[in-house]
């Protein structure tokens, strides 16, 4: 890793990275001659009234917009193989060739709706800004209120397959006791959330309007979940530890003790004195921040300029999945046909709802609004419950969880999964979730 890389000002601000922003209103794409601009109407209805009421919202996008998609992933302008055998020069042309045979010819839109409209939404202003969310009460008593937020390139749909079991955990293996009430926000910029027409809108802001979205909602005690930039928004909401918040848990834990962020910064090598788990945690972030965090330097100094992906579908799929390699292998063999814990339909759902929603830019624009270190300790005061998938960006050890977070009550190393723990994993996330919070329902 070189220094000149690693110094750079984008660097250590992905050691940081950044808030949604952008134009205000409709989920809009530009109109050409034969091609009628498509406005919010066309994906989403919702139920008129008063802007801060909580209202009731569907999800349709028209058949002219899917025709147009799959027009679009067909006319693709196809470059050259890659010149390696491996994914090191990035998404690899067969995975993205298999990923459009099968967005045009097998993949049904319909049935993410279906999904989607099967559990209740609704949209709310917040500080002046639509915030879109799914909201489920659990039919047991005394259920714990948990609001959950997704990251990039994430959304809502990451979600979906954890309700039932968290809401309803009676028919999923667990007790009556250890059912949520799940509120699931859209971040701004995000799927069916407004966007901004300004600056402004940093993990510090969001987390003020979840805080205020659990309020609106009745909440007195809740508690609040989050990986990527979910832990940024989450953790964030632990600083102004609302009395309401009586604790979080994250599968992307920011644990980075400074001497190992000052190596990492200045491409030395490993402290002395690392025990196994801490140096593998180095290694991982040092091969992160040397092959995999291209994505967030331009998004965090330049999101303007992805155009391309608001133009292309197979541009906006290539960008999306080349996230980080663990998830980027998991992807390809997902379309070569092996079975894993993310089906080509999950896949191509997330997708889908970033092309529908034209949020490729405005979702970027988190990374250009951020001014947090990313992975650095926060100093949460209060209780904090730690799961490490082990395919994360990195396996946070719990020597550095437990310097991070004085309050520890829950930490546990899980034997498979990845950064999209709660789609890939649904079960063991799910397991991680009731177990966390346990110590916390009684008090």
């Amino acid at each position: 890793m070189s220094k000149t890389f690693i110094e750079t000002p984008s660097r250590r601000r992905f050691i940081g990275v950044a808030a949604a922003t952008v134009a205000a209103g409709a989920f809009t794409r530009l109109a050409f001659a034969d091609e009628p601009i498509q406005s919010t109407a066309g994906i989403v209805q919702v139920t008129s009234g008063d802007k801060t009421a909580i209202r009731p919202l569907r999800v349709h996008a028209s058949d002219a917009q899917i025709a147009d998609l799959k027009r679009r992933v067909k006319a693709t302008k196809w470059p050259e193989r890659e010149t390696v055998a491996d994914a090191s020069q990035g998404v690899q042309f067969a995975t993205m060739q298999q990923l459009a045979r099968y967005w045009v010819s097998a993949y049904d839109w319909r049935k993410a709706e279906a999904r989607l409209n099967a559990v209740p939404n609704f949209v709310t202003e917040i500080d002046g800004l639509d915030i879109h969310f799914i909201h489920v009460r659990s039919k047991h008593p005394n259920a714990l209120p948990m609001i959950v937020t997704h990251g990039w390139p994430g959304s809502i749909i990451e979600q979906l397959k954890i309700i039932d079991p968290l809401t309803n955990p009676t028919a999923h293996g667990g007790s009556a006791a250890d059912a949520f009430d799940v509120v699931i926000p859209s971040l701004p910029g995000y799927g069916f959330s407004g966007k901004p027409a300004a600056t402004g809108w940093d993990p510090q802001r969001i987390a003020r309007a979840w805080i205020a979205l659990m309020k609106r909602l009745g909440y007195t005690r809740y508690v609040a979940q989050g990986g990527d930039w979910g832990n940024a928004v989450t953790e964030q909401m632990a600083l102004v530890a609302p009395p309401e918040l009586i604790g979080i848990h994250t599968n992307m834990p920011a644990t980075v003790p400074d001497d190992i962020a000052n190596a990492l910064k200045l491409g030395e090598p490993a402290p002395a004195g690392l025990s196994a788990d801490e140096k593998h945690a180095f290694d991982q972030l040092d091969f992160f921040y040397r092959h995999g965090l291209g994505y967030a330097q331009e998004m965090a100094n330049r999101p303007q300029t992805l155009y391309g992906i608001e133009d292309s579908p197979i541009g906006l799929a290539a960008w999306m999945i080349d996230h980080d390699a663990a998830s980027q292998a998991l992807i390809a063999r997902v379309f070569a046909g092996e079975r894993e814990g993310l089906s080509r339909d999950d896949i191509l759902d997330n997708i889908t709802l970033y092309w529908l929603t034209n949020t490729g830019i405005s979702s970027a624009r988190l990374y250009w609004e951020n001014k947090l270190v990313f992975f650095a300790p926060k100093h949460v005061a209060i209780p904090v419950a730690v799961s490490v998938f082990p395919d994360e960006i990195y396996a946070a050890p719990q020597s550095w969880a437990e310097k991070a977070y004085p309050k520890l009550i829950h930490y546990n190393r899980l034997p498979k999964g990845g950064h999209f723990a709660a789609w890939e994993q649904p079960q063991a996330f799910t397991a991680e979730i009731r177990e966390s919070f346990r110590p916390l329902r009684q008090g």
